[in-house]
């Protein structure tokens, strides 16, 4: 299974599954006006909040916050990759996946290094019961035989060139050592592990895609990871992941910690359930990941300056991949401990109560926000609720931000609501919840009632809600999108594009387009709020009504600022024409 799937079998193949039989298949559905309803299947909950539509071949939980295609439902109910996610479409459809021949021929040499990794990581591990030193070294460190055999950790011998003689013995073996960052090239090509103990980083399939090493004796840097290359991406990847999920032991928990050594010997005292990330601070991509798999996350963290800096770095990542369902926790600990050396001295008992202990989000995120002010005086606290502002606005919409927002208020002695209200319109608009109309009540609003700044998220909202509105889109609309140069442009000039020349057929298989990357999230959760336009005509018309007064709305700020700076006596000759075209109407900005 080779090669790149072409974007255009995609766009056919959700076009011819009908989520709400696949979906059915697993989850009981109940018919509920146009759409169907269920218990969500990725969290537990008494009343349905998990709903199908069968018009935009999507489905979203109010509940969790979980939402996708067909595509991702199958990647995350049957826990499959995305490619065989497709495969298993695909053979519903009876039809064959297309592969593109370039992609096969990348394919071939991911696979071709990642071989090539493997045998260097058994070449390490044999290299480490070889050498008495290094093995007595890993003893000291408390590891035993079954723990380094599990976790394949090696040794990098103290060499310039062992791997290198090796495997590096023609000019293409050389090169591919080189694409696995395994050798240094510069004036003359070297091993970059030298003498110190060596820690596999493996895949979600268990190959091993790039090394972490620790230096044995005195020496800089301590911790040394792969560079980024075709196979390894530091910001996608935790270390110990593959092996959390191989032990027998339910995974209900993730706990994030700094170094390899802190991971294997969590194993080892059976918390097998420690991760670490690689020599980077904690992304969103992380975290989707880990909730993938289990409803909490627990960071732990030294108790200096240093460990919480770094703990406010993950909090501010983590705030987009908060909702209801999932958990996240702050463990900070004592001073001049590491996971490894606690855990040794308290016993697994004792550190996972202090886990169980550790400060959830909402408290670390009050705590740490009221440490930076005095919140006995007017001052303090308004600096307090300026402060929480822009971290409010990357929380998701849902029931955990509204709660977030109530803790913030009760700390500054404001009401939840007036707080609210201050916030309007800095905050952003954010998506609101939706049912369907019948059950719910749509959110009442089109071009005609959206404000500034809501203009731009109707376009967006009808494009995805109808993306044959964009298809269509008159050629005089599609021109005037240049002139746009507010916050969404981007993505609405980008939709608009994309869809008169490709056009699609419903909401899931836009937004299958838009899967990896960081605007995808905002696309799904438009995708979940209700429409009030019902048919694609009516949608044309929207969305060329939400570009006029976008145009309208940007040469009236324009004008403004001309006249203002003509009030000053700053305007140039060329600035002059601009505004008396401007105040006789002849053309836009």
């Amino acid at each position: 299974m080779s090669g790149r799937i072409p974007q255009s079998f995609i766009d056919d193949l959700i076009g011819r599954t009908d989520i709400v039989e696949l979906v059915g298949a697993r989850v009981p559905l109940k018919k509920s006006g146009r759409e169907f309803k269920a218990c969500c299947p990725f969290h537990d909950e008494k009343s349905p909040s998990f709903w199908v539509s069968p018009d935009k071949q999507f489905y979203h939980c109010f509940g969790c916050g979980a939402h996708g295609t067909s595509l991702g439902f199958l990647m995350n109910y049957d826990r499959l990759s995305f490619p065989e996610a497709v495969e298993e479409l695909a053979a519903r459809a009876g039809i064959e996946v297309p592969r593109e021949a370039r992609a096969d021929e990348t394919r071939g040499r991911s696979d071709d290094l990642t071989e090539l990794m493997g045998r260097v990581a058994r070449h390490y591990a044999e290299t480490l019961r070889k050498t008495p030193r290094a093995h007595d070294y890993a003893i000291r460190r408390g590891l035993d035989a079954e723990i380094l055999a599990r976790f394949m950790v090696g040794y990098a011998a103290d060499s310039w060139n062992d791997v290198l003689q090796k495997f590096g013995n023609g000019a293409a073996q050389r090169e591919a050592l080189l694409a696995c960052g395994l050798v240094i090239d510069g004036e003359r090509t070297y091993d970059r592990f030298r003498d110190r103990l060596m820690f596999p980083i493996r895949d979600a399939r268990g190959r091993c895609i790039a090394f972490g090493g620790r230096i044995i004796d005195q020496g800089e840097p301590k911790y040394l990871n792969s560079p980024e290359t075709a196979l390894f991406h530091k910001g996608r990847e935790l270390y110990g992941l593959y092996e959390a999920r191989q032990s027998r032991a339910p995974l209900k928990r993730l706990m994030v910690v700094e170094g390899y050594m802190d991971v294997v010997r969590l194993h080892q005292a059976g918390i097998h359930y420690a991760v670490a990330t690689l020599g980077t601070a904690t992304t969103p991509e992380h975290l989707k990941r880990a909730f993938r798999l289990v409803g909490e996350v627990v960071f732990a963290f030294d108790g200096d300056r240093a460990g919480r800096a770094a703990a406010w770095r993950a909090l501010q990542n983590a705030l987009p991949e908060v909702r209801e369902g999932r958990q996240l926790r702050f463990l900070f600990l004592p001073d001049g401990e590491d996971p490894d050396t606690l855990v040794g001295k308290e016993g697994k008992e004792a550190f996972e109560a202090r886990l169980d202990a550790a400060l959830p989000l909402s408290e670390y995120l009050v705590r740490e926000l009221a440490s930076q002010t005095d919140l006995g005086n007017a001052d303090g606290r308004a600096r307090f609720a300026a402060a929480a502002r822009p971290l409010v606005a990357k929380v998701p919409e849902g029931v955990y931000r509204e709660l977030l927002v109530e803790r913030l208020a009760e700390s500054i002695k404001l009401p939840a609501p007036r707080l609210r209200e201050l916030w309007a319109g800095e905050v952003g608009a954010v998506e609101s919840q939706r049912a369907p109309a019948n059950d719910r009540g749509g959110s009442g609003r089109t071009a005609r009632s959206a404000g500034r700044g809501g203009m731009m998220r109707q376009a967006v909202l009808t494009i995805v809600h109808h993306p044959k509105a964009a298809s269509e889109l008159a050629a005089e609309s599609r021109a005037l999108l240049e002139k746009i140069d507010e916050p969404g442009a981007e993505i609405l000039r980008e939709l608009v594009a994309d869809l008169t020349a490709r056009p699609c057929a419903n909401t899931g298989a836009l937004l299958e387009r838009w899967r990896d990357r960081p605007e995808q999230e905002r696309l799904a959760r438009l995708a979940a709020t209700e429409s009030l336009i019902r048919d694609d005509i009516a949608a044309r018309e929207e969305l060329q009504t939400c570009i006029a007064r976008m145009i309208d709305e940007a040469r009236r700020r324009r004008l403004n600022a001309l006249l203002e700076r003509e009030r000053d006596g700053g305007l140039g000759p060329a600035e002059r024409e601009e505004l008396q075209r401007l105040l006789v109407g002849r053309t836009a900005p």
